[in-house]
């Protein structure tokens, strides 16, 4: 993610004061619904409508096309009254047409909306039904509004400059409608009727006629394109397979099953691997590659499946660095952190942030060492070692910038800082501005050396010591030795006290002074190996403690910090992914009590976002229940993914390779004593009392 998200800038760029209807926010969707096929994407209001307001209308790589389609059925808006969802991709509005019955309070002419989107255009078809015991003859209207907005533009709060400045050409086309604007191209189709324009807006219209006691339908379809794409979609095959998961807890099976359609839709490739998948972090915002949160997502997901991860390994090796660039943050062997069509530059809203990011950024301290660590875990979950063995140098320049490049200023601990002064101030995965602050609330100054860093690191240079050994190649002892003298600085400098005892700070600033505030960061060290068992037991004792354990998971920053926000992008809410990463690293450590108790809040969590868990939520206390952040993304590529690991954790799943090398799934527990089966891609496992 990146510090724009958060909602803390506003702009002012006029001398005179704004009114409150003109001063720019960022849009909410909390309580919006998303279509996701990318990349493409569609957003309605919770009634399925598509008005304008907000984020609404129809998306292809990060271009608003279609800000709203207004319906007129003679001379009446329909009434929408529900919406549902099929899957990702396909949802239905039903909506009520009140003044063509006007005999009646109960309206008997009735308008279905099914709207599917595709990887690179949609379509609808508009269904009238007549109930009525006489032939209706009805004049039908869809007002559909060109917008061209950067998805920039709109997270900002300012209107589309390709509009403002002429840009967009929209004229007449065989049966419907040509767009252009920049690199974006698209046409819009409606079958058997007319279309016109006046302004930005296209109408197309039908004559219709509808049976006594029947119906009648139209189509109209958008097909895009833009020639300079930076991501396409992915092969159409789910990479996990089916999953079928009977008996136990059926919020679980929901949870799954909704993140994996969800999941489905995040799915993406690039131009010139199109075989390789990877997961895009999240829609709306951030509907591409991302080094740390597509690594997350592809490790959760590997109890079902590694081509993810190997695909995911594979497309982040493509773009590793291979020379320093301050301005994009690069060194050799770094893995990058966001990919974009374009220069990414903040705007109304986030204006003063002015951050302005290369289409290729490098500005994250964590994703190096978390591809190594899949690329171990992926191996242990049954990538093959001739898919393995191609990265091995990848392994051992990712290996060299952790030790070389990734400790800046020779301290034995790796740190950031942005060096082109226009990028993340903050490059762990908490990256807004304000999130790493101590414990009166007041912000640490950089250099920031995090804490989860040291332990990805740590458990990095093991995991690839360990590899490299395995295939012969020279400096695993290099890297083992680097690691044994990380583990021992670790544990001289970032452990602080307070009155509940001991706990790792968040980070080192740059006078090499412990951040004291505690925080969920400290939750990613279970599990890496850089902990002693003394300090694992402290840090389980912090985490489940009601200052940072909400009811709904870990919150971000604990209560007891003068920062403490239940609503703040990283300083109080809860994160699915973060608190997953915990709940593994418990398990990991032997704490299998506690990682079932975190799994339970998550999974009640889950419930009560409809299975479609958002970014971010509130960590106000269970009494008061949970509340989305309104401008979190959904889906989410780690979120959704979190319901995997649930899973994992539940039946303590792990791989287990026989005497031939092949690997298997075990389960030594079974969530509760009825729990049935899960079958994956057509593996059978059976869990019986």
């Amino acid at each position: 993610m990146n510090s724009a998200t958060t909602e803390s800038a506003m702009t002012n760029q006029s001398s005179r004061p704004k009114t409150r209807n003109e001063t720019p926010r960022q849009p909410w969707m909390h309580d919006m619904n998303p279509l996701v096929c990318a990349p493409a994407q569609f957003w309605s209001n919770a009634d399925g409508s598509v008005d304008g307001r907000s984020l609404c209308g129809f998306y292809v790589a990060d271009v608003r096309l279609i800000s709203s389609i207004v319906p007129t059925v003679a001379d009446e808006v329909p009434t929408p009254i529900s919406w549902s969802a099929a899957d990702s991709r396909r949802s239905l509005t039903a909506l009520l047409l009140r003044g063509i019955d006007l005999a009646s309070v109960d309206p008997r002419v009735r308008m279905r909306v099914e709207r599917a989107i595709g990887h690179s255009g949609m379509d609808e078809t508009i269904v009238i039904e007549n109930g009525l015991a006489h032939v209706l003859d009805l004049p039908i209207r869809l007002d559909i509004t060109v917008d061209m907005s950067s998805m920039q533009e709109i997270k900002g709060g300012t209107p589309s400059q390709a509009l403002r400045q002429g840009l967009v050409d929209i004229r007449p086309n065989a049966g419907g409608v040509s767009l252009s604007c920049r690199s974006m191209n698209a046409r819009i189709t409606a079958e058997q009727g007319h279309a016109s324009i006046a302004g930005n807006v296209v109408s197309l219209s039908w004559q219709v006629h509808i049976p006594a006691q029947g119906s009648a339908s139209m189509r109209w379809s958008v097909c895009a394109s833009s020639s300079t794409d930076a991501v396409v979609a992915a092969p159409e095959r789910r990479p996990w397979g089916d999953v079928c998961i009977e008996g136990g807890d059926i919020r679980l099976a929901r949870w799954v099953k909704r993140s994996l359609d969800d999941l489905d839709g995040l799915r993406m490739a690039i131009p010139s691997l199109p075989d390789d998948q990877f997961l895009a972090a999240g829609a709306p915002w951030f509907f591409t590659l991302f080094g740390r949160d597509s690594l997350w997502a592809a490790r959760f997901i590997l109890p079902l499946d590694t081509e993810l991860a190997q695909g995911t390994l594979r497309t982040l090796a493509h773009f590793q660095a291979s020379a320093t660039n301050r301005e994009t943050d690069a060194d050799p062997g770094k893995i990058m952190h966001e990919l974009r069509a374009e220069t990414l530059e903040t705007q109304g809203v986030f204006g003063e942030d002015a951050m302005r990011l290369p289409p290729l950024y490098y500005g994250t301290l964590d994703a190096t060492e978390l591809w190594i660590i899949l690329l171990g875990e992926a191996r242990a979950w049954g990538m093959p070692d001739s898919h393995v063995e191609p990265l091995l140098g990848n392994l051992q320049a990712a290996l060299t910038w952790m030790m070389r490049y990734g400790d800046a200023d020779g301290d034995g601990f790796l740190e950031y800082i942005d060096r082109a002064g226009h990028g993340l101030s903050n490059q762990g995965w908490k990256d807004s501005g304000d999130s790493i602050r101590w414990r009166d609330g007041s912000l640490a100054q950089g250099p920031i050396a995090l804490c989860e860093v040291q332990g990805y690191a740590y458990q990095a240079a093991m995991i690839g010591a360990g590899i490299l050994e395995r295939f012969g190649k020279p400096g695993f002892e290099e890297a083992r030795v680097w690691a044994a003298r990380l583990k021992a600085r670790f544990n001289d400098c970032f452990w602080v006290e307070d009155s509940e005892g001991r706990y790792p700070a968040i980070a080192l600033d740059n006078e090499k002074r412990p951040v004291d505030s505690l925080t969920s960061n400290i939750g990613h060290l279970l599990g890496t190996g850089i902990l002693d068992r003394r300090g694992v037991g402290d840090v389980v004792a912090r985490l489940m403690s009601p200052d940072l354990l909400s009811g709904y998971g870990i919150r971000t920053l604990s209560r007891s910090n003068s920062g403490y926000s239940p609503l703040s992008y990283h300083c109080g809410s809860v994160w699915m992914h973060d608190s997953a990463i915990a709940m593994l690293g418990l398990s990991v450590e032997g704490y299998r009590d506690e990682a079932l108790a975190v799994a339970r809040q998550l999974l009640r969590a889950a419930e009560h976002f409809d299975y479609q868990v958002p970014e971010l939520y509130s960590g106000d206390d269970p009494e008061l229940g949970v509340m989305p952040y309104p401008a979190a993304c959904h889906p989410q590529s780690w979120s959704a993914a979190s319901s995997i690991a649930v899973l994992r954790t539940m039946l303590d799943m792990q791989p287990l390779i026989d005497g031939n090398g092949e690997t298997f799934i075990t389960a030594e527990h079974m969530p509760t004593p009825d729990f049935g089966s899960i079958e994956i891609a057509g593996r059978r496992i059976e869990y019986r009392a």
